[in-house]
């Protein structure tokens, strides 16, 4: 699937993003949910793009931007330094394919791609480390993360995920 990144998006439409809440004010909760997801091997509720040998890709259940996708081992490891030569190299390639997947199917006009490791360098979960794919949009700030400590996302995680997964495997053999 690919869209026709021609049309920009119209920034005066009303959005709502209800599930940001929950993460702002929730509870911490116990356990590691990037191992509980993976273990679970219900990848259309868990938000799973596509899985590889020694890690996956997800949509962050509490976005930035739509689309925005992460990258983690199914290994539960805190620093990059610890994992396994394959272990990088699969991350570093499912980032790209991530990238190049969004591009076709959101048309992005850049990205934000990159690792927040530990809590002060903003990691929501400092001791499993994963990847950040956000897709970004010229215009796509305005006050509600500033005022409202809120990120509009304008598609549901179950469309999103659905539009990513069959983009991914209908585009597995594109570069």
């Amino acid at each position: 699937m690919t869209a026709d990144c021609t049309d920009t998006p119209d920034s005066g439409r009303p959005l709502w993003a209800p599930w940001r809440i929950d993460y702002i004010r929730g509870d911490k909760v116990d356990g590691c949910f990037f191992c509980e997801k993976a273990a679970r091997q219900n990848d259309v509720a868990d938000h799973i793009i596509a899985r590889g040998v020694h890690a996956y890709v997800l949509l962050n259940d509490y976005p930035y931007n739509s689309g925005h996708l992460m990258v983690a081992p199914y290994r539960h490891i805190g620093d990059l330094a610890d994992l396994m030569a394959e272990e990088r190299a699969e991350i570093m390639e499912l980032l790209v394919q991530s990238e190049r997947l969004l591009q076709r199917v959101m048309c992005p006009q850049g990205f934000n791609i990159g690792f927040n490791l530990g809590q002060p360098a903003g990691a929501g979960v400092a001791d499993h480390v994963h990847g950040h794919v956000v897709p970004r949009w010229n215009g796509d700030t305005n006050f509600m993360p500033v005022l409202g400590n809120t990120r509009v996302v304008p598609e549901s995680l179950d469309a999103t995920t659905e539009l990513l997964r069959e983009a991914w495997e209908t585009g597995r053999n594109e570069t």
